[in-house]
Formats: structure tokens, sequence, C-alpha cells
């Protein structure tokens, strides 16, 4: 069992009451921009051990009387099919996946607003999509001079142009599928709206990182640093807070410098009586308050930045990524004074690759990978790749037999019924590759389940390894990949293929 460092329902509690006394400063009409991801947050849930990953939600549920969600997408972004990692899904898939939990969880869902729109087939593929399913859309066009023009943007030919979108709640938060959606220029948009119409409403912000109140060089926010590597954010002191208040508070570069034309433009909007003073004024962030265990919490950091250190080498590897993203985390890395090996399940799973080479036959293509997973009461089960599996299906069989306290030496899935998938792939599907990913190998065990009852009893607990650490020596297939995102196992990978091929079907 981990430890924990987070009291998530102090957090719930603490988030909860700031935002309504936030609301009230503000004639109960605030527009709260919801940074980061608004359900499964799986980087706040590594580094801060006992938070939810769906605590935004609980959050909203908590509020769900005084509340309404709108959500915005970038246009850009679903013309050129944006991917949320995590899910490998599309941002406009995302979209309505955040919809259907809302609405299943009882809160009141608002509209979609695709901001900055352009006329593009995908776009309005998109929106006729929403609107046939009765769901409200709104279009606003991006603002000629943005964000420099301020005597332009809260005019009538700025924010006033935007389509004003109906609500009924005192707060309305502004969500959407990753960064860069628009949720600030809507929230200021709406503002402008309602300052036109005789409301005194205000705006403010939700980020969850980094942490205002811890400081600077505090691992939790240098892992913030190394999760958004590849986008040049960098954690300083805010120097407004510093100048109004000669206190101690920590932002990061894009809000800080973006802080002084908000504030003109807010300035005009609402005059200088409702302006912040710094952009941490501006947030409304309790997090850091909810910390029970700091040491935890810490390690927990560390961690989550060498999974960045290997993520962004993987994608650099990929050609996602450029050699400044490569930069910036391997200081960060270094800096924390870490080595790849502080990540136990790294040399575990370098050596079953070496074991694999050592063993009679070939491995894939001639290729020798190896797979280590930790399992929830810190037991390792490792794996290696052979002509019949890939490590990775072999290391979540080895898991589940430990799992289910089924004997090493016993078959989950006969070798004749993985030598006939095998061939099925190899003649009868064309495929180069017979030997089976992760996917394939699950939908197997699946089979053999209706009639081994060791098959059914290890089938069982894949469910328990949802939040298990994973490492292995190579890239992942497609299957393996999309296998592991869903069973919930938290992958690390050396940045080496498993194969010379340059297409893998």
């Amino acid at each position: 069992m981990s430890a924990i460092g987070f009291d998530n329902e102090l957090y719930l509690e603490l988030q909860s009451r700031e935002i309504i006394e936030r609301a009230k400063k503000f004639d109960n009409r605030l527009y709260l921009e919801f940074g980061g991801k608004l359900s499964y947050d799986m980087h706040a849930a590594r580094v801060l051990p006992g938070y939810d990953p769906n605590v935004k939600l609980q959050l909203l549920q908590k509020l769900k009387d005084q509340i309404e969600v709108v959500i915005c997408v970038y246009s850009g972004d679903i013309e050129r099919k944006k991917i949320r990692a995590d899910f490998g899904i599309a941002y406009d898939e995302d979209t309505m996946r955040i919809i259907d939990g809302l609405r299943s969880r009882g809160i009141q869902f608002n509209s979609v607003v695709v901001t900055r729109y352009e006329d593009h087939p995908a776009v309005n593929n998109f929106i006729n999509k929403l609107e046939r399913r009765g769901i409200k859309v709104y279009r606003h066009k991006g603002i000629k001079g943005y964000p420099a023009d301020v005597d332009r943007i809260a005019s009538d030919e700025g924010y006033g142009s935007n389509e004003y979108i109906e609500s009924t709640r005192p707060i309305i938060v502004m969500t959407g599928p990753g960064p860069g959606s628009g949720k600030m220029a809507t929230c200021l948009s709406q503002v402008y709206h309602e300052h036109k119409r005789g409301i005194a409403a205000g705006y403010a912000k939700f980020e969850t990182f980094p942490v205002w109140n811890l400081a600077q060089n505090h691992p939790v926010n240098i892992a913030y640093e190394a999760a958004t590597a590849d986008l040049g954010d960098v954690n300083m002191v805010d120097p407004f807070h510093m100048e109004a208040y000669g206190e101690v508070a920590i932002n990061y570069n894009r809000d800080v410098a973006i802080f002084p034309v908000v504030r003109r433009i807010c300035e005009r909007i609402m005059g200088e009586n409702q302006v912040y003073k710094s952009p941490t004024d501006m947030g409304v962030n309790k997090v850091g308050f909810a910390i029970v265990d700091d040491e935890v919490v810490q390690e927990a950091a560390r961690q989550e930045v060498i999974r960045r250190y290997f993520r962004y080498r993987c994608e650099y590897m990929l050609g996602g990524t450029d050699e400044a993203t490569i930069d910036r985390i391997r200081i960060l890395f270094e800096n924390l004074r870490l080595k790849e090996e502080d990540r136990k399940l790294v040399p575990l799973a370098r050596q079953a690759a070496e074991d694999a080479s050592r063993t009679k036959g070939k491995g894939n293509n001639g290729f020798f990978c190896g797979a280590a997973l930790e399992l929830p009461d810190g037991r390792i089960a490792t794996g290696k790749n052979s002509p019949l599996l890939h490590a990775s299906a072999s290391c979540i069989i080895n898991a589940i037999k430990m799992l289910a306290g089924i004997d090493d030496s016993e078959y989950l899935i006969s070798p004749e019924v993985v030598s006939s998938v095998s061939k099925l792939k190899k003649n009868i599907l064309r495929s180069n590759h017979p030997s089976l990913d992760l996917d394939e190998m699950l939908i197997a065990l699946s089979v053999s389940a209706t009639q081994s009852k060791a098959a059914k009893k290890s089938l069982d607990q894949l469910k328990n390894l949802s939040g298990c650490e994973m490492h292995t020596s190579h890239l992942p297939s497609r299957g393996d990949e999309a296998g592991l995102r869903r069973l919930g196992i938290n992958l690390t990978c050396d940045p080496k293929f498993a194969s010379r091929e340059l297409f893998l079907d």
C-alpha cells in the first residue's frame, strides 16, 4: 500500500469554500477558468499520493447547485486532430467524453464554444455532430491584435463581437480538453458582456500547478516544469505579488508575462476597484494546504520527473519533440540529482532483456526486450519477449499469476492457443510479427478463462493493476501501449526500438 501524502477530503472542503467566497466578491457572477484536466488528472494523482484524479469532478458535484459548465475547444486543435496522449483520443472526441461525464454525475452542462473559429470541414463537421444531438455550440472568432491591442479587445469590435453565452447559475466553469483552448479569453469575453448588461461579474483562475505556496524548487513544482518541458514553462516568484504584498508566491512565466495585459483588459471592463494586483491573486487554488506528508509528496514528485525524463526521450526518438525539450528535462533531472536507476524498475527491465538474450531461440527479429512491473503489495513481476509473446504481455501474465497465487509453471493460455493465434496473424492476416502483443494476449486470456479456472482467477486480477508502475527496455508496440493504457498502468520506456523495421503492422 502506497503512503499517502495528500488529504483529498480536506482539499474538497477548502477548495469549494474558496470558490464560493470568490463568487461572492463579484455579485455572485464568477467566470472560473479550470486549468489542467477536468477528469483523470493522473499527473496530480502521481505527484500528490492520495489525490483523486477525478477530484475536480467531485468538486463540481459538491457545487452542482451553483455551477454550470462550458467547454472551450480551439478550432485549430479540431482541424489538426490533436490527440490527448493519456487516452489516445482526439480533442473533439474528448469533448464529447467530457460532456458524457458531466451528465452522468448530474453536473449542469451549458454549451461548447469553438474558439478562434475557422471555416474548416473538420470543424464544421464537429459542430454539426453536436448541434444535431441537441448541444448548443457558440462560435467565437479570433480578435485582430489579440492580446496586445487592449482598446480593440475590450470593445464591441473585440469581445463584444462574440456571441454571448446564456447562463443562469452564479458560477460558470470554463474547461477544455487541453491547454490553449481559449478558456481565459472566453471568460473575459463573458465578463465584458455582463458588465455591458450592468452585472458586476468577475473572473478567477483555478489551476493546480505550480503550487503557489510551495517553494519554487520544491519537487512538486519542479515536476510541473518537467510535465510542461515541451511548452517551455518555467516556475518563478510572482514579481507583482511581491511588489503588492511583500510576500513570495510561485507562478509560472506565461501567467506572469501576460498579466499586465490581462490587468489592463480587466481595468477597461471592470474598473480599477475590481482588478487583481497579481496573477497569484487571480487564482483560487488551495491544493498546497491539503498536503499532509511533505516527504511522501516530494519523493512522488521526484519519481514523476524521472517518468517525464523517459517519456520525452522516447518522444524524441519518435520525432515528437525537439532537442530543446530534451535539454530542459535533462537540466531538471540533474538539478534534483536523479539517476535513471532511481526508478527501481529500470534495472530490472533491462536485466529481463539481458536474460532473454541468453535463452534458446531468438526474440522478435533478433531483438531482446524486457519488462518489469511493481504490484500493489510491492512485489515485482518481470517478463521477456519470445517468439510467442511480447515482453509486456509476458510481464502482465506473470503479474496476474502472482496476484492470483497461481504457480509460475502453470499455463494460463495453452501454448497451442498462442501458437494458433500466431499462425493466424502470420498465414492469414499476413503480419510480419506473429508474436502476441498485450491487446491480443488479453483477448486470448479471456477466451481461455471460459475453460480454465486458473485463467479465470488470474483474469479477475487485471483490475488490481490500475495505478501500478511499469518499465520496458524498449518502445512499446501500438497493441502493447493501448493495452497498458486501458489497464491504467504508468509506463516508462527506454528510448530504444524493438525492431530495425520502420513500419510495424
